[in-house]
């Protein structure tokens, strides 16, 4: 397959590992942030090849996973409601609520849609202007301007029946949450090429300075990652705490400036809770007041809508790199695809997926 295979060719791969083993010469743990990444590590069996000593932890790049308990539960009221149609990404239909999950709400006779986009939505909106359209927006910042497109074209063509259920999250926040944590771990992270296509480098230099922590922009394939453990390691070894780019042939250091627009006319940055790990700062994109008649949670009124999480679930501790899956108690027994406790168990992204689809014949 053409612009994948070339990124998977076993002779580079090996060349890559050789030379990690001749660089490393202490302990490191570097942690990839997206969970496109984390899979891609898992399925090849990168993290297996490394030095001992270098470790891999997996971050909270699961859009899926990192939405709070409280959004999924004000989602699964809207979703009730007479009338509406309620579209969401396919992954989100199966992440527990506190009691139910859409998928529940969609077998009882709610109006739940699979869109592939949130134009797809509002297509919807304009086919059916007795029904109220809700698009679930949640994501980074790779998915959030579309979203925001999609509001805006809502208000251009006058579509007063489509609305935003707003859960976007922004990844440097998150970041930092983790590297003031006095249980950190990380020493380097790979960060996730595709947000930094629409947001470029420059959030993290600041990060980098800061907590002295090397930051390269990595790809999804093989030989991306492997190429971006080893500019992080490099940097390690060499005492410098810089942002580097793996991910050129994607991404320019000042991102995608018409999406950057795009986002700052419609959104505006809020605190947002994050599943598993709580409040973040300035850490998520929530609707500016010009766009407050396509804002769902304002439009239902479901702000007071509030969540709980299963006690027994420790997605939190992975998605904060203080856990890896299989250390969970819980892990392929009492939480599995078919029972998850938590996201990170049934999203396509999510780190103990990964390793339950991959690792739970073989063990870590």
């Amino acid at each position: 397959m053409r612009y994948v295979e070339e990124y998977r060719g076993a002779e580079e791969a090996h060349r890559f590992v050789q030379a990690l083993h001749a660089r490393v010469t202490r302990p490191w743990t570097l942690m990839e942030i997206c969970g496109g990444q984390t899979h891609a590590i898992v399925r090849f069996g990168i993290d297996q090849l490394l030095p001992p000593g270098l470790t891999l932890l997996h971050g909270p790049g699961c859009p899926v996973c990192v939405t709070s308990v409280e959004t999924l539960d004000k989602a699964l009221a809207i979703a009730s409601r007479p009338g509406v149609v309620f579209c969401s990404f396919g992954d989100m239909l199966r992440v527990p609520g506190s009691e139910r999950d859409l998928l529940s709400v969609k077998a009882a006779g709610a109006d739940v849609r699979i869109v592939y986009s949130p134009m797809d939505a509002l297509a919807l909106a304009e086919r059916l202007p007795g029904r109220e359209v809700v698009f679930f927006a949640v994501g980074f910042e790779t998915t959030a301007p579309a979203s925001a497109m999609a509001v805006h074209e809502a208000r251009r063509r006058g579509l007063r029946n489509f609305s935003l259920l707003a859960a976007h999250v922004l990844v440097p926040p998150a970041m930092e949450a983790i590297l003031a944590d006095r249980n950190r771990r990380v020493d380097g992270f790979l960060a996730a090429g595709h947000v930094c296509t629409i947001m470029g480098m420059e959030a993290y230099g600041p990060l980098a300075r800061a907590y002295r922590v090397p930051i390269v922009v990595t790809g999804f394939e093989p030989l991306d990652l492997l190429q971006g453990i080893h500019m992080c390691v490099a940097q390690l070894e060499d005492g410098r705490a810089a942002v580097e780019n793996q991910y050129a042939r994607a991404v320019r250091p000042p991102g995608n400036a018409p999406a950057q627009a795009m986002l700052q006319a419609v959104f505006e940055v809020v605190h947002r809770t994050w599943r598993g790990i709580g409040p973040i700062p300035s850490s998520g994109l929530g609707l500016r007041a010009a766009y407050a008649d396509w804002d769902a949670e304002r439009k239902f009124g479901v702000s007071a809508v509030g969540g709980r999480e299963d006690a027994e679930c420790r997605s939190g501790s992975v998605l904060r790199g203080l856990l890896k899956p299989p250390e969970c108690p819980a892990f392929g027994t009492r939480c599995t695809p078919e029972t998850p406790l938590g996201a990170t168990m049934v999203s396509s992204e999510g780190a103990c997926a990964a390793y339950y689809r991959y690792r739970r014949f073989t063990g870590p």
